[in-house]
């Protein structure tokens, strides 16, 4: 490749334009000088919007992590305000719904939980669903999780997302 005395020209330019702006923002400000501290101001503002974590999304496909049997599970579909769970048999075969309801993730936090309130127009006649008003779900770790209480017995499932 030739390197023609334009493009040496051009990148000599830039790097002095870098230079300037490096030792610009390392230059002791002058005290009596307010224009150096608004820039100050300007730089920590920037850098508080980028520290700003960015808010969990459930939304998508959840499959159970923790079931003992690989031919049942449950599985669950989140949209930006609902959740769906189902018992899974016959190894994807057969479904069933277990909860509808709402969802409420929070605009920040890495871990949370919140409660969801059943959507009884569609379990009130799903036969496996359950009949509590809510649920509480938590997340944390990238895990959704939830208790079942199926004859008196609780577990809790742990839900991956897909």
């Amino acid at each position: 490749m030739k390197i023609t005395a334009p493009k040496i020209g051009a990148t000599v330019a830039l790097l002095a334009l870098l230079g300037i702006s490096a030792v610009g923002c390392s230059s002791p400000e002058s005290s009596g000088s307010s224009s150096g501290s608004d820039k100050s101001t300007e730089t920590e503002q920037v850098e508080e919007v980028e520290e700003a974590p960015e808010p969990v999304s459930l939304e998508g496909d959840w499959k159970q992590t923790n079931s003992d049997d690989p031919e049942r599970w449950q599985k669950a579909t989140i949209t930006a305000d609902a959740i769906e769970v189902f018992w899974v048999a016959d190894a994807g075969d057969t479904e069933a719904l277990y909860w509808a309801g709402s969802v409420e993730v929070p605009a920040e936090g890495e871990s949370f939980s919140f409660d969801s309130v059943n959507d009884t127009t569609k379990t009130k006649s799903a036969l496996l669903a359950s009949s509590d008003e809510t649920k509480t779900f938590t997340y944390e770790g990238g895990e959704l999780s939830y208790d079942v209480t199926v004859q008196g017995v609780t577990t809790t499932v742990r839900l991956g997302q897909e």
